[in-house]
């Protein structure tokens, strides 16, 4: 009896609520600060610790996690966050921007709404994946020189003195000192609202996220391994395009970007399927526990949002780094050796 009361003490918790509603407001952003935190700490630290492993290398691929971190946590925070905003003032304000029709078939407390609004949140994320990498792979070269000081090319200096983002206006930032000078930009959050309102208001949307609400759980999970594969594809042809990494570095990250991208996707997938059918009881016990609470579609919403958040950090961030480190090197050097022997 008394670890049963625990247990629901603990499942109706209103910080735990409270974490769990934010996270569904803000899945996107939630996963890209946890991926700035692992990528600044753990995964840097596992990569500088991996055996056997040239010094070179390690720098190049330290400096893509730390690049891949800040990168994707700014251009979420500068363009994911509004959407994120956006979709919440409909939640809190359904009747200012949603139809009477929709409010009546289709309203925020629907499994097939919420569905289709994280969707919206998601996609962000999907959109800008391809601009991530190329300005990810473009900071690397900056991040081996300000950071590491190391200069693996003779002309590096050369190179980044022309790097665009260090003697011209950033296209990406702008200068803190300079924003009080341009005009106050009022009511975007609401037109924002009023064009995702669209969306929602429309039937065939509402049709679609009525037929595929069921998906809900996993809506996560699958935009987050497209976004990836976009990602990684999109590195590896902007690193072939760069002059600012060494020729030979360069497969070698491009084989840790693959190798991580694969392993983190099909092992993502399988470890969330086991952890999500030990989980159903839990989730059971966490919708009775919270049977008569309006905020039930949102605490669950972000439960399917942090369990496979978690799964993919503690396998990318954790577990990956050294292995494929390692093996990036090493499938670099049996192929370069492979060809020489081919040519002799």
């Amino acid at each position: 009896m008394q670890v049963n009361r625990i247990a629901n003490n603990l499942l109706t918790n209103k910080a735990v609520l409270k974490g769990l509603e934010k996270i569904s407001e803000h899945g996107t952003s939630f996963a890209a600060g946890a991926s700035l935190l692992m990528s600044l700490g753990v995964r840097t630290f596992s990569i500088y610790n991996t055996p056997d492993v040239e010094k070179e290398n390690k720098f190049y691929i330290m400096a893509n996690s730390i690049t891949s971190g800040l990168v994707k946590f700014g251009i979420v925070e500068a363009i994911a966050l509004p959407i994120e905003n956006a979709v919440s003032r409909i939640d809190k304000n359904s009747s200012k921007y949603l139809t009477d029709a929709t409010l009546k078939n289709f309203s925020p407390q629907t499994r097939s709404y919420k569905f289709i609004t994280q969707i919206i949140k998601l996609s962000t994320g999907l959109l800008t994946a391809i601009p991530k990498s190329i300005l990810t792979i473009a900071l690397i070269p900056v991040v081996m020189d300000k950071v590491f000081h190391y200069n693996p090319l003779e002309d590096l200096k050369n190179a980044v003195e022309k790097f665009p983002y260090k003697n011209e206006a950033s296209k990406f930032f702008i200068d803190s000192q300079k924003l009080s000078s341009y005009p106050a930009f009022t009511g975007i959050g609401n037109k924002l609202s009023r064009g995702i309102s669209k969306i929602i208001n429309n039937e065939k949307v509402q049709k679609f996220a009525k037929q595929y609400e069921m998906e809900d759980e996993d809506i996560y999970k699958h935009t987050t391994a497209i976004t990836d594969v976009l990602l990684t594809s999109a590195a590896v042809w902007q690193t072939n395009k760069s002059d600012g990494i060494k020729e030979n570095c360069k497969r070698v990250l491009n084989y840790n970007n693959i190798i991580n991208t694969a392993i983190t996707i099909m092992a993502g997938y399988w470890l969330d399927g086991r952890v999500k059918n030990h989980t159903s009881k839990f989730i059971e016990s966490f919708k009775q526990a919270n049977i008569n609470n309006p905020k039930l579609p949102k605490y669950i919403e972000g439960i399917n949002i942090l369990r496979p958040t978690i799964i993919f950090a503690f396998i990318y961030y954790g577990l990956l780094p050294i292995f494929s480190t390692y093996t990036s090197e090493k499938l670099d050097k049996f192929i370069v050796n492979g060809r020489k022997l081919k040519s002799e």
